[in-house]
This record gives structure tokens, sequence and C-alpha cells, in this order.
């Protein structure tokens, strides 16, 4: 039978191979997170204070940049302290509240992709009842609702994970995720994987949602010249954002749950 016992800590893995390179690589990412916090806090600013930027289509985007600095305040300021760091540990309640912000924020990541595409879906699809549709009272309630189910959903699978009984305390990577922590279970982990799975499946729905929109978005673009500009000036940087988002957030899931 394993050793159980209650963890409080966790040792993380990854950087001791970095002693030589550690001052470069901390200066690497601490400017990596000056350019994102700079570049995202800057277009939020101009959509608030420029009322002519007042449009789903913007207020969306400016929702996105809200949720990269939320993902990234979870990943980088423990990064960069583990950089400077002779040991590479975290508070077990640090461990929760870092897994579950690295993964709410890909889960919304998506949702908001997939909140965008339909903007741009019936703006391009449907054009005369866009307005109809895509009210601000409307929006609100989308937007609420879209960082609603992430959240719930996490708070659920982190719940589940804080009843594990651990053997170990040992996480073989730069941070914590979920699926590292249900590794060091001693008990039945079987409830976990379902509703994990169920949250994955839920997801990639989000994404095959976004695909249907933008095909429906192309194939309409392509009926019309006036169609085929708007779909040039408005969703050719929304659809290269999903699928460069799309891939990080599926990529970082299939290694999650390898």
């Amino acid at each position: 039978m394993e050793n159980m016992s209650i963890v409080t800590m966790f040792t993380l893995s990854g950087l001791n191979e970095t002693v030589d390179h550690r001052v470069t690589l901390f200066s690497l990412t601490l400017m990596s997170y000056c350019v994102i916090l700079l570049v995202n806090v800057t277009l939020i600013l101009t959509i608030i204070l420029d009322k002519e930027l007042h449009e789903p289509m913007y207020i969306l985007l400016c929702n996105l940049c809200f949720n990269t600095l939320y993902g990234s305040a979870g990943f980088y300021p423990k990064f960069l302290f583990d950089l400077l760091s002779k040991e590479h540990t975290i508070s077990y309640a640090g461990c929760m509240l870092q897994a579950f912000v690295i993964y709410s924020y890909g889960c919304c990541e998506l949702s908001t992709l997939a909140l965008m595409s339909y903007d741009r879906y019936v703006a391009i699809c449907r054009p005369l009842q866009y307005h109809t549709i895509m009210t601000k009272k409307r929006l609100f309630q989308l937007m609420c609702l879209f960082w609603f189910s992430p959240l719930l959903c996490m708070t659920v699978v982190m719940w589940l994970s804080s009843r594990i009984k651990l053997c170990g305390s040992h996480i073989d990577k730069l941070y914590c995720d979920n699926w590292s922590i249900a590794k060091l279970a001693c008990n039945s982990i079987t409830i976990n994987n379902i509703v994990g799975y169920i949250v994955m499946l839920f997801f990639v729905g989000h994404g095959v949602f976004i695909v249907w929109s933008y095909f429906c978005v192309i194939r309409s673009s392509l009926k019309s010249v006036e169609n085929r500009g708007k779909f040039m000036q408005t969703c050719v940087p929304h659809l290269l954002s999903s699928v460069v988002s799309c891939h990080s957030v599926y990529q970082k899931a299939i290694i999650n749950y390898s």
C-alpha cells in the first residue's frame, strides 16, 4: 500500500537544467510579460476611452484582452520567481489556484472566440438582423454566460481534485495543472476523469462551433464582393487569432492528459 500523507507543499521540476542561463531566461520572460501587459492594457484603454469602438466586435476584443491578463497572471509571476529561486515549491492552495486560473483562462479563451465567431457570423450571414440580435443587452448577457460557464466547470473540476488523497508531492512540470495533481492520487479518480472528459468535450464543442461559424462566413463571403470586403476587414484577424488560440489550448490539453 502506498504511503499516504497530508500534502501541504508541492515541488515543481524543469528549471534545474537552466541554472547557467537563468538570468537570460528571466530577462526574456520578464520582457515577454511586460509586452503582454503593455499591449493588452493599451488595447483595453483604447477601446474603453474611444466611444466609436463601443461595438460588439471591439468589446469582445477587449474581453479577450482581459482574459489574457488574467491567464498570464496565473503563470508568469510564479515562473519569474522560480527562475531566481533555488527551491521550486508551491503551497497546496497556491497550486490549486494556479491550476484553476490556467484552466479557466483556456476555457474562457475558447468561449470568447466562440462568441466572436458568432458575432461575425451574424454580421455577414444575417446583416439585416445584426443590430436586432447583437444588442448591447444581449451581448452583456452572452459575455456573462460565456465567463460563468468556464468558471463553473473549473470550480467543479478543482473541487473534485481537492478531495483526492495524495501519495506524492512532486509535479514534473514548471506549473501546476489538474492532471498532474490527479496522477499523485492514492484513491480512485474515476469520477474526476469522467467529469474532466465531459468538460473537455464541452469545450471541444466550442471549437467545432468556431469552425462551423467561419465556414458559413467564408461561404457567404464568396457570394458577393461586399461580404468579401467585410470578411477581409473584420474576420481575417479573428480567424487567425482563433486558429492560434485553439491550437494552443488543445495542444496544452493533449499534453496535460497524455
